[in-house]
C-alpha cells in the first residue's frame, strides 16, 4: 500500500464519521429540505450519466452509461416522492364544512 492510497482511505474514514455524525444530529424539521438537496445532487448525477451514455467512446461506455441513467432517473424520482410524502406530513387538516341544519351545542333549537 502506497502512501497515497494510505492518505486516500484515512480522507474515506474520516468523511464517512464526520457525514454520519452530522446526519444523525439533524432535527426532524429539517429532514425534508436536506431530502431536497440531495435530490438535486442526484440530478447533478444525472447530468453526468447522459453525458457518459451520449460520449460515443464505444459499447460498454454507452451501456454503462445508460445503466447510470436509469439507476440516477429512479433515485431521483424515488427522492421527490419521499419528499412528498413527508411534505403531506406537515399539511393541515381541512377544517369541517358548518351544516346548516345543525342544533347549538346549549341543545335549544
Amino acid at each position: 500500500m502506497n502512501p497515497t492510497s494510505f492518505i486516500q482511505l484515512y480522507v474515506f474514514v474520516l468523511a464517512a464519521f464526520v457525514g454520519f455524525q452530522i446526519i444523525t444530529r439533524v432535527p426532524p424539521l429539517l429532514h425534508t429540505p436536506l431530502m431536497s438537496a440531495t435530490n438535486a445532487i442526484s440530478a447533478i448525477s444525472l447530468v453526468g450519466s447522459l453525458v457518459a451514455a451520449g460520449s460515443n467512446k464505444g459499447t460498454v461506455s454507452t451501456v454503462l452509461g445508460f445503466a447510470a441513467v436509469t439507476a440516477a432517473t429512479i433515485n431521483v424520482v424515488g427522492g421527490f416522492v419521499i419528499t412528498d410524502r413527508m411534505l403531506k406530513m406537515f399539511k393541515r387538516d381541512p377544517a369541517p364544512a358548518k351544516d346548516d341544519k345543525t342544533t347549538p351545542a346549549s341543545g335549544k333549537q
